[in-house]
């Protein structure tokens, strides 16, 4: 596990690093190694801060109030990190109608929040037509006034597998369907050997890419996630970093490829692998590492979900955004807890000397939402 010891100064190697940062090249996996291991906190700091500068006003801060709403806890996955799944026949096991889904929507709309995200698991029991039909409503119903991501890249390579579709054709029904946007999610950590340890009924890291280039190409935008904390170790979280800028040096010019990247923590109560939580010092150690890192990805993300109010710290680490839950069960079956005192988290915002806009991702019928 790549967990944290006393980084121990190396001046001799951090400075020609922290001298290629300042001049816009790019890092190698080499210099990201050296960074974790004897870069300071205040160096990660500044470097990643410079980054940042590069795509966002130093004090100017993004956030958007959202909803992920958990369709089914049916999955056959099998992860020995996810305390939420139910097998199929098991006791507990559930899928949300269109009329419950409707019901929290509302309630998002009336908390100020214009985003939903889907997450569910491999749920043999429901067809594709069983998302379209709810993704098609849910467009007709509320037009543009909110925005959904709809399913995680994990999601859709079941689906499309199940219904014997292409990556190309399962975009499209979907895409017709009225979705915009298929989330990076069920990327953990993207090495093959972590998806061998502990999701392998899970897609492998070839398939996992090879999904999101046909969502791009079908004209959907989609984003890059990562979950650390497990038992993975340094350079499998390089390598996680290395194969995400190398796909956006790939898709970017499919109207920007990747549009953001958000990394937040295992949670590891109730869970089949257990464990202890690291810290918020490693977690934002490790933003400000893939920061300085993801040099072709505009959009850091912190994780509020999965580090309260630690996470917007993060703004000093090199994020420049965050979003205000107010449900996922997944994380919270695992540990995480949600606070609705919104004004309080981004007062913690202000505090550190950042000024939180809003942002709001519906609204509009063009495809332009980030």
């Amino acid at each position: 596990m790549a967990t944290l010891a006393n980084p121990t100064s190396d001046t001799n190697l951090t400075e020609p690093i922290a001298a290629k940062v300042h001049s816009g090249q790019r890092i190698s996996s080499d210099d990201a190694r050296h960074l974790w291991q004897h870069a300071s906190d205040a160096e990660l700091r500044e470097l990643a801060s410079v980054v940042r500068a590069r795509f966002h006003p130093a004090h100017r801060a993004t956030y958007m109030v959202m909803r992920i709403i958990n369709y089914t806890n049916v999955c056959v996955a099998q992860c020995d990190y996810c305390a939420f799944y139910r097998l199929p026949g098991q006791d507990g096991g559930y899928v949300l109608p269109q009329e419950a889904v409707f019901a929290k929507l509302n309630e998002l709309l009336a908390l100020g929040g214009d985003l939903a995200a889907f997450n569910g698991g491999f749920n043999p029991h429901l067809p594709l037509d069983y998302y379209c039909d709810l993704f098609a409503a849910i467009r007709s119903r509320y037009g543009y006034s909110l925005e959904f991501y709809a399913l995680t890249i994990a999601e859709f390579l079941y689906l499309a597998d199940h219904a014997k579709l292409s990556y190309a054709e399962a975009a499209e029904r979907f895409k017709a369907a009225g979705v915009r946007w298929i989330t990076g999610g069920g990327a953990e950590v993207l090495t093959e050997e972590f998806r061998r340890r502990h999701s392998k009924f899970k897609y492998t890291v070839a398939e996992y890419f090879a999904a999101q280039r046909a969502i791009l190409e079908a004209g959907l935008k989609t984003t890059a996630t990562m979950v650390i904390g497990f038992d993975e170790s340094l350079d499998e979280r390089i390598e996680h970093l290395e194969r995400t800028r190398a796909f956006q040096d790939e898709v970017a010019a499919l109207d920007g490829g990747l549009q953001s990247f958000l990394c937040w923590t295992f949670k590891p109560y109730f869970t089949q692998l257990g464990g202890i939580e690291i810290t918020t010092q490693e977690y934002l150690r490790h933003l400000a590492l893939s920061r300085i890192y993801l040099d072709n990805i505009p959009r850091i993300r912190t994780s509020v979900l999965t580090q309260n109010a630690g996470a917007l710290e993060g703004l000093r680490y090199g994020a420049d955004d965050f979003d205000l839950p107010i449900e996922d069960e997944v994380t919270q079956k695992a540990g995480a807890t949600i606070s609705l005192d919104f004004e309080r988290l981004l007062d913690h915002a202000r505090a550190l000397g950042f000024s939180p806009e809003y942002r709001h991702v519906a609204g509009t019928s063009a495809n332009t939402a980030t």
